[in-house]
């Protein structure tokens, strides 16, 4: 017991309950190209779902019919893994050219083309509510989808309201800004919207404009209908009007009946000749009408007219003094899907440095959208320059670009990527996963650097998508590093891509780490995962290379590990080996697995001997660490036999007195069954099996 200095009672407490703790076999790691997310991190991944949110979907750019940027090799190594698993730490690696979306007062948080399908509208404490104007406004409506071009007769628009804002007339009736002109007035060249294209006015008289051609041929109308109670000048409520084209390059307008079919006569107002025309085919009826015509009579909204933030409808109340709301959106739905979907939303955060909410944590917009948002961020002089705005706001990202894609980025990108996994206290991983083949080069660097120097995870190889004869693959494997610590694959497997709607050759190397993560959820990591009952892999279509009997002989011999198809039996690995040099039991998956479950355990439990004395009870502590996890992994069928010596004979005094600690532990590692031999003796009915056995 401790020393005392005067008489009393001491009470020590002595834990001796320290036992094996359980260690991590299924995390995978992967470093690679992909269209969003932080770079140089170690991003964990559960789920298929959790891999498009975090990191974007795979993606194909195609010019003139071929393809010009991919990633779609190394998305789907990681997705096919985590078919299997649900854990995968990813590193997403830039290439040359990569670049951020801008826009205004706002950036997009990643790097990335995907940047640019981003919108940020948003809103200061000044224009949130419906807020009176005194200046004469000139409105250019769109009769039935309301949505409007604002003119202003004495100053612009700009001054008052932004794209996306609504216009409240006088009398009651709002409209959407679309875009915003300090013209006063509609002219030829004046640039207006017609079915969702652009098209230029030719001319305006009185209340017709002609605009330019839009895919109509020489006699061919649209013809469109006003719905109730809108009205422009000189057309009645209800009354029908055509577009025929009449001559090359240009389209008129016309009032006509309230009906109207191919032969009906009409006059050309526009150009106020009189001439008539004869419709020969009305192609489309159309029942609303998306161009805009000049509204001549301001008088009615001289006096006043209201603005009010288009995105107001999203929040209960307006931002306060100081505070912003800022609504997201995907423009063009290439992020969700669909186009102008609210990504995020943001309520009366701060333009102040050490802003707080009620509970104390930031509310500092910088500081907000930092630690919160997935696609936008702001600086500090963004910040102080959206605190001087007076008006709510809309911009569109822009100049987001992807960079070198995952054929062209540089390996020394890549190899920075799987640096972050280089060392084994700093993450605990098992498997490591190539994705698509770069030579040998990037694959020699994962096993020389990052898996020999753990010595507790395996590297994932694939060969290259252009290796489609067995000669090939062999010749790909030529100039590997040899490595108990790497398993090599015989190839590509087709599987359909939904976020295409196509179908793609992907590298196996990420299902066959997923099938060694599917064994120790099913049974355990010293159990092989190959053969029918553990080596099933999912979502193939056919193989790339489908080698018969003599082919995986070849294969096999040269540590290759097939992938075949067979009928009625799907598509399966159909070998266990290492990419061993030497022939011995570390040559297998399960043995090399075993080892790194059994070292990773042992080391780890052997932790709480550190700074103890090196004698008998130590010792003995220590064994009685080891042993029990030892019986509990014979009884599981991961071994035959163990010994574990740990005494005077392994720590000797000259090991004592070098401050030192020897634990020997002998195992006898299970062998998976790799060949099978049946016999089958017919013998003669007199004979006694007893006389026979054994002797075949």
């Amino acid at each position: 017991m401790a020393f005392q200095l005067s008489p009393g009672i001491n009470i020590s407490e002595i834990d001796l309950t320290n036992v094996t703790p359980a260690v991590a076999t299924t995390e995978g790691a992967i470093a690679g190209v992909f269209r969003w997310g932080p770079t140089g991190e170690r991003i964990l991944v559960t789920s298929e779902k959790e891999l498009v949110s975090r990191f974007g979907k795979p993606a194909t750019y195609y010019t003139s019919g071929s393809a010009t940027w991919t990633n779609h090799e190394t998305w789907f190594s990681a997705a096919n893994f985590l078919s299997y698993s649900d854990a995968l730490f990813v590193t997403r690696v830039l290439g040359t050219g990569a670049a951020a979306a801008s826009g205004g007062q706002f950036s997009a948080r990643y790097s990335g083309a995907l940047g640019n399908s981003l919108s940020v509208s948003f809103c200061t404490a000044g224009n949130f509510s419906a807020t009176q104007r005194s200046q004469t406004l000139t409105i250019q409506p769109s009769a039935a989808s309301g949505v409007a071009t604002g003119y202003t007769t004495s100053a612009g628009i700009t001054a008052y309201a932004n794209v996306g804002d609504r216009v409240i007339l006088s009398n009651g009736t709002q409209l959407v800004i679309r875009s915003v002109s300090t013209v006063a007035d509609a002219a030829a060249g004046s640039s207006l919207t017609f079915d969702g294209s652009s098209a230029s006015i030719v001319n305006v008289t009185n209340n017709t404009i002609a605009i330019s051609a839009h895919g109509l041929t020489t006699g061919q109308a649209v013809l469109y209908s006003r719905t109730s109670g809108t009205s422009i000048e000189g057309l009645n409520n209800n009354a029908f009007y055509y577009v025929i084209r009449v001559d090359a390059g240009v389209i008129k307008l016309a009032t006509t009946l309230a009906n109207a079919n191919a032969g009906t006569a009409i006059d050309i107002l526009a150009l106020g000749d009189g001439t008539t025309h004869t419709i020969t085919a009305v192609t489309t009826w159309k029942s609303d009408l998306t161009f805009t015509t000049k509204y001549t009579a301001v008088t009615a909204y001289a006096a006043t007219f209201k603005t009010q933030w288009g995105d107001s409808n999203l929040f209960d109340t307006g931002p306060s003094a100081g505070g912003v709301h800022i609504v997201i959106r995907d423009v063009d739905g290439q992020i969700s899907g669909t186009a102008g979907s609210v990504l995020e939303r943001w309520e009366n955060v701060s333009t102040s440095v050490g802003n707080t909410k009620y509970d104390g944590t930031t509310n500092y917009i910088v500081d907000v959208l930092e630690q919160n948002s997935a696609w936008i961020a702001v600086t500090s002089a963004q910040a102080a320059a959206i605190a001087l705005l007076t008006l709510s706001s809309g911009v569109a990202l822009t100049t987001g670009a992807d960079g070198q894609d995952e054929k062209d980025v540089d390996i020394a990108a890549l190899a920075a990527g799987y640096d972050l996994y280089a060392d084994a206290s700093d993450v605990d991983i098992s498997f490591v996963i190539q994705g698509k083949a770069r030579g040998t080069t990037l694959a020699n660097y994962i096993i020389d650097n990052i898996c020999e120097v753990r010595k507790d995870c395996v590297a994932f190889i694939s060969p290259e998508l252009n290796d489609t004869t067995i000669d090939s693959i062999i010749d790909f494997t030529s100039t590997l590093s040899a490595s108990t610590y790497a398993v090599v694959d015989s190839g590509y497997k087709y599987q359909y891509d939904k976020y295409s709607d196509v179908y793609r050759w992907i590298p196996l190397n990420g299902d066959i780490a997923g099938l060694c993560a599917r064994t120790d959820d099913v049974r355990d990591p010293w159990f092989s995962p190959a053969g029918y009952s553990r080596g099933n892999v999912k979502n193939v279509v056919k193989l790339l290379v489908n080698p018969n009997k003599a082919q995986r002989d070849l294969l096999y011999k040269n540590n290759i590990n097939p992938v075949i198809t067979q009928p009625g039996q799907g598509t399966v690995l159909f070998g266990d080996k290492t990419f061993s040099s030497i022939v011995s039991a570390f040559d297998r998956i399960n043995v090399r697995r075993l080892f790194i479950v059994l070292e990773k355990t042992i080391g780890t439990a052997a932790k709480s001997t550190l700074f103890e004395f090196n004698d008998d009870f130590t010792r003995a502590q220590f064994k009685n660490l080891v042993e029990p996890f030892l019986r509990d992994v014979q009884g599981r069928r991961g071994i035959y036999d163990f010994r574990v010596v740990c005494d005077e004979t392994n720590n000797t005094s000259q090991v004592v007195d070098a401050n030192q600690f020897v634990g020997d532990i002998f195992i006898k590692p299970a062998r998976s069954i790799n060949f099978i031999q049946l016999n089958f003796v017919a013998v003669r009915s007199g004979v006694e099996f007893s006389e026979i056995v054994g002797q075949f």
